[in-house]
C-alpha cells in the first residue's frame, strides 16, 4: 500500500513539472549588445533617455538623468526610462531602434556620435519624436537638435580661474578636452576669453583624451596637465576627477556639468546644467502636438545653466571667497545680465578677438552667430568665423578634424 501511495505521489509530481515546462513562459527581456532594453508603460506617454556613461557619474550623464525624472514628476500621465553606457556608433543605432519598436514616444540621445545614428532611426519611426544633444542635425520633422550656451558659464569660470592663477603667482591654466569637435573647441575659447579678462598674462595649455567618460584616463590627463605647470585645470569631460586630482597636487580644479560635481575643497566652480526645466517643456510640447524639432538652443535666461557657488542659496568655495573682491563682483554682474537675458553667448564671442596666432579673427563691432559656434569649415554650413581656431593665450596646437 505505501509503495502504491509512494507511486501515486511520485506520478502527480512529475505531471506537474510536465504541465510546468509545457505552459506559458515569460518572455525574456530583450537586449541589444548586452544592454537591456525598457518597457514601455501602457496608456501613458513613454520617454526614454540614452547615456554615454551611468546615470550616477556625477556629472554630464547625472545631470541628464535628473532632466528625466524632472519630466516624471513635473509632466502627468508620463512614464521615463533610461539606458546607461551606451557606445556611440553603430551599437546606439540598434538600441534607437530597439526602443522604438518598443513604443517609445519620444526618445533623447545625449551624446554628440548619436547624431547619425538617431537620424536614421528617426527616418524609420516618423510617428515619434527623436531629440539628440549636442549635434548639429535636425529633419525639421521628427529629429531636432538640442544645446545650450555652456560658453556663458565657461566664460565666468575662466575669469574666475584667472585671477585665481594671478593671485597664486603661477598664470598657467590647463583644459583637459575631450573629442575634437566645434563644442569642445568653443567652449576652450570661452574659458581662455575669460581668463584674458581677468589674468591678460595666463596661458592655457589642452590635452586631447577622446573619451567622454573614463575616469582613470581623466584623472592621468589632468595630473600631466598639473604637472606641466598648470594651476587650474577645467575638463571637458563626465566625471569630477578633475578636483580629485587637483586636491592630490595642491591645486585648482574646475568640474563640469552637474551642480553636485563640486564636492572637494580643491573645486574652484562647476559650470552645471539643469536639464529639467526644458526637458519638461518639450514635453509638455510634444504631447500638444506644438513642438516644431529643429536648432533649438538657449541661453542662461531659461534658468538651465548654473555656475557653483554663485546662484540662489549657494555658497562661494573657498578658492573663490578668497579672490579679489572686484571679480567677484564683476562675475556676479556679468551673471546676472545672462539671467536676465542681456549677455549672451554672442557677448562672450564679440570682436574684437584674436586667435593665437596673433591675427584679428573678429573685428571690433561683429560677433560669431549660431553657425559660427556648432560647425568647421568643412561642414559646409557658410559659417563666417567657423569655430576652428584657438584664442588668444592658448598654447596648443589646433586638432586634427578630419
Amino acid at each position: 500500500m505505501r509503495k502504491k501511495f509512494l507511486n501515486i505521489v511520485l506520478l502527480a509530481t512529475a505531471l506537474m513539472m510536465v504541465l510546468v515546462a509545457c505552459g506559458p513562459k515569460e518572455a525574456a527581456p530583450e537586449t541589444v549588445g548586452g544592454l537591456q532594453i525598457p518597457e514601455i508603460e501602457e496608456g501613458k506617454f513613454n520617454v526614454a533617455m540614452v547615456l554615454i556613461g551611468p546615470h550616477d557619474d556625477g556629472g554630464w550623464s547625472q545631470a541628464h538623468y535628473e532632466g528625466l525624472l524632472y519630466i516624471e514628476e513635473n509632466v502627468p500621465n508620463v512614464h521615463v526610462a533610461y539606458i546607461e553606457n551606451v557606445p556611440e556608433g553603430a551599437d546606439s543605432e540598434q538600441v534607437f531602434r530597439s526602443l522604438s519598436r518598443k513604443g517609445f514616444d519620444m526618445i533623447f540621445g545625449t551624446s554628440f556620435g548619436y547624431m547619425d545614428p538617431m537620424e536614421v532611426v528617426a527616418g524609420e519611426f516618423p510617428d515619434i519624436m527623436y531629440i539628440h544633444l549636442t549635434g548639429i542635425k535636425s529633419n525639421m520633422e521628427n529629429f531636432g537638435n538640442l544645446m545650450g550656451a555652456m560658453e556663458d558659464m565657461k566664460y565666468l569660470a575662466g575669469m574666475l580661474a584667472g585671477a585665481r592663477a594671478k593671485m597664486d603667482g603661477n598664470p598657467k591654466l590647463g583644459y583637459m578636452a575631450t573629442f575634437p569637435i566645434p563644442e569642445e573647441l568653443r567652449l576652450g575659447n570661452a574659458i581662455a576669453l575669460g581668463m584674458k579678462k581677468t589674468c591678460p598674462e595666463c596661458t592655457m595649455d589642452v590635452r586631447w583624451i577622446n573619451t567622454w567618460h573614463d575616469p582613470i584616463l581623466e584623472k592621468e590627463a589632468a595630473a600631466s596637465l598639473f604637472d606641466a605647470g598648470a594651476q587650474v585645470v577645467f575638463t571637458g569631460a563626465d566625471t569630477p576627477a578633475v578636483a580629485d586630482v587637483a586636491q592630490e597636487k595642491g591645486k585648482w580644479g574646475v568640474t563640469y556639468d552637474w551642480y553636485g560635481s563640486c564636492k572637494v575643497e580643491a573645486c574652484l566652480t562647476a559650470p552645471y546644467w539643469v536639464w529639467g526645466p526644458v526637458y519638461a517643456d518639450i514635453t509638455e510640447k510634444v504631447i500638444a502636438g506644438t513642438y516644431t524639432p529643429g536648432w533649438d538652443y538657449f541661453d542662461a535666461d531659461t534658468g538651465a545653466l548654473g555656475l557653483y557657488g554663485f546662484m540662489e542659496g549657494q555658497e562661494l568655495t573657498s578658492g573663490v571667497a578668497e579672490l579679489p573682491e572686484e571679480v567677484i563682483q564683476e562675475v556676479r554682474d556679468i551673471l546676472a545680465k545672462m539671467l536676465a537675458g542681456e549677455f549672451t553667448r554672442f557677448d562672450v564671442f564679440s570682436g574684437p578677438i584674436y586667435d593665437n596666432q596673433g591675427n584679428l579673427l573678429v573685428p571690433e563691432g561683429k560677433s560669431l552667430e549660431q553657425v559660427d559656434l556648432d560647425a568647421f569649415p568643412e561642414f559646409g554650413l557658410g559659417c563666417e568665423y567657423c569655430m576652428k581656431w584657438w584664442a588668444e593665450g592658448i598654447t596648443a596646437e589646433l586638432p586634427a578634424t578630419e
